[in-house]
């Protein structure tokens, strides 16, 4: 096996820009839009069609019990109800992500917290949209002052608090598969383990 060339402090994404020979709108959507480009890449131009997202937060909400609030709803996309944690789109202008997922929190959840720390933030599928999601974790929970209003499959959201190894077990068993999921409960055992 070939020795590695980079020092594992060092290993990270690296920006890499080629050049954009043209950028089409190929599809204007409701929420996000279709993005048609044709890049010079090394002798050759290739095109890529890809999402233009406009970035999401999303929230692990720990408890004083060490669960985790895991949120169920309809995904039409993989026509399933999945196991997510409660997340939004960066939609609001000029909204910093910390304020944007403590909205969120109360939106899909009716919950504050009273404690929050960045978490991981992750491409969430760089080959076809070019999304960022920043995970928060959010502690000291408690009741929003008001419930909030849903609508669509927002109006069925189904809210458990389970323990964080018991989503973990999941999560590898293949009983929950959302990304987002998986990487905020594996970054925030590992975080939990960091400060033990």
């Amino acid at each position: 096996m070939p020795e590695s060339r980079v020092a594992a402090g060092d290993l990270r994404d690296e920006p890499f820009e080629p050049e954009v020979v043209q950028s089409d709108l190929a599809f204007e959507g409701a929420v996000w839009n279709v993005r048609d480009d044709l890049v010079r890449y090394g002798d050759a131009d290739i095109r890529r069609q890809y999402v233009e997202h406009t970035g999401a937060v999303a929230i692990l909400a720990l408890d004083d019990e060490g669960r985790v609030l895991v949120i169920q709803q309809y995904r039409h996309p993989i026509r399933h109800r999945d196991w997510e944690l409660p997340a939004g789109l960066l939609d609001v202008d000029g909204e910093e992500p910390l304020v944007a997922a403590q909205r969120e929190l109360a939106e899909e959840a009716d919950l504050v917290a009273a404690h929050w720390e960045p978490l991981v933030s992750s491409w969430t599928t760089p080959g076809g949209n070019d999304e960022a999601i920043h995970i928060f974790l959010a502690a000291g929970i408690s009741a929003a002052p008001s419930a909030h209003e849903r609508e669509d499959e927002e109006a069925d959201i189904r809210a458990e608090w389970v323990p964080l190894d018991a989503v973990i077990a999941a999560v590898m068993e293949g009983r929950m598969r959302n990304g987002i999921l998986t990487i905020g409960v594996l970054a925030a055992a590992q975080r939990l383990r960091d400060l033990a």
